[in-house]
């Protein structure tokens, strides 16, 4: 009978397991998922960025708009893979919120309110993303095993 309940539990075990590896792997994508447009739309529409970047007073500009698209981008697409997860979670979620702090500040507009706090929002789940890893549906689990 011992045997049977452990199985049992074994079974119950991995099903939640599975379930929580889905909704990690879901997780990364929906946080990846802005990232990867907004590099996308830097990449596809620079001049609209690069005078939203001046427009704000942001020193090399251009440098700066290749240095977002790059993180936006790349960690975006690693976010998404669960490659070098932790760590593209950590830059993607300093990335977001010093563009709160330079971009976002000016909390009595309530449209800025809201993007300083979405940022706030996204660094937080990063965060999580972080300090638990990117699941076993990633590519970190598949070459450490």
């Amino acid at each position: 009978m011992a045997t049977s309940s452990t199985a049992a539990e074994a079974g119950k075990a991995s099903r939640s397991s599975s379930g929580q590896d889905r909704i990690a792997l879901a997780g990364r994508v929906l946080l990846a998922a802005i990232f990867v447009m907004s590099g996308l739309g830097k990449v596809a529409a620079p001049a609209a960025s690069l005078a939203y970047m001046r427009a704000t007073g942001l020193p090399l500009a251009p440098l700066g708009l290749a240095a977002a698209a790059l993180i936006e981008l790349g960690g975006g697409l690693a976010l998404i893979l669960g490659y070098r997860t932790r760590l593209a979670a950590t830059v993607l979620a300093a990335f977001a919120i010093v563009t709160a702090l330079v971009f976002h500040s000016a909390l009595s507009d309530q449209n800025q309110l809201i993007h300083f706090f979405k940022n706030m929002a996204m660094a937080g789940g990063l965060l999580q993303v972080a300090a638990f890893g990117g699941g076993r549906l990633s590519s970190d689990a598949r070459s450490s095993r």
